[in-house]
């Protein structure tokens, strides 16, 4: 068993709130407060912990078997779930899996009458009655996508373990998407904090356009990986102009700062 996983940590997390913007407004009037984007943080680590911890007994890291590409999925989609548990009256987890946004805009009557019309109910589970109606969602909402960063190549340096915190190391990051139409976009930064991931930070912009993302690469025919489009650099720096919430911790905050991705001082 790893020295990762035998390792006794704390999974209380400070968070500064951006004292200037408290509050995110998507392109079709939908607001959420920072309070409510906090809330949907802690439950979401509070997931991930809970995922490491019932992997523990049997000596197995799960993190280290999904690997950090579907990790960065899977805390992008318990993120959304978690939010959407945050706020059920305004936000729902889009039902559908290739549905766009993740989280559909259900605040107002006509919205919520809407919804309930595309999907039939089984239990606790929603089902689509076509894709149509959830990619793109008519009354819109947020879209999540999360990423951990990149570090130097290994041939430079060897690169970090999973379960090893990556921020001495971080020399860039960005997020990636299916289209170029993405937006109202709320943007996470992760970490592996005491070996479990964590949200450091999260950003949103809702005036994200296309060409804030690189030409979308189409696979290969035969290819089980699907077309991806990168935010530019320049596209990066707007998400980080707009902070909600950042850990309260001087190394992420001396790292993002010291590297101009934020250029405003981070503080609560």
């Amino acid at each position: 068993m790893s020295d990762i996983i035998n390792s006794k940590r704390s999974d209380i997390i400070d968070y500064l709130k951006n004292k200037s913007i408290k509050e995110i407004v998507n392109t079709k009037g939908q607001v959420l407060t920072s309070d409510d984007i906090l809330q949907g943080v802690t439950l979401c680590n509070e997931i991930l912990s809970q995922l490491m911890d019932s992997f523990v007994d049997y000596g197995i890291n799960v993190f280290e078997l999904l690997g950090l590409r579907n990790l960065s999925g899977l805390l992008g989609e318990i993120f959304v779930s978690s939010l959407s548990k945050a706020v059920p009256n305004q936000l729902k987890k889009n039902p559908h899996q290739d549905g766009y946004p993740d989280l559909l805009s259900v605040a107002l009557k006509e919205q919520i009458d809407f919804y309930n019309k595309c999907v039939t109910t089984d239990g606790d589970i929603d089902r689509p009655i076509s894709k149509l109606l959830f990619s793109p969602y008519k009354y819109g909402g947020f879209e999540v996508k999360a990423t951990c960063g990149n570090t130097p190549p290994a041939k430079i340096s060897p690169k970090p373990l999973v379960g090893e915190s990556r921020v001495n190391m971080l020399v860039s990051f960005e997020w990636k998407a299916h289209h170029r139409s993405t937006n109202d976009l709320i943007g996470l930064l992760w970490d592996f904090v005491e070996g479990v991931p964590k949200i450091i930070s999260v950003f949103f912009r809702n005036d994200i356009v296309e060409d804030d993302w690189s030409n979308v690469v189409t696979p290969k025919l035969g290819s089980k990986s699907t077309s991806i489009s990168v935010m530019k650099k320049s596209a990066v720096k707007k998400m980080c102009d707009n902070w909600i919430v950042f850990i309260n911790n001087e190394t992420y905050i001396n790292k993002l700062q010291n590297n101009k991705w934020i250029k405003n001082k981070i503080e609560g």
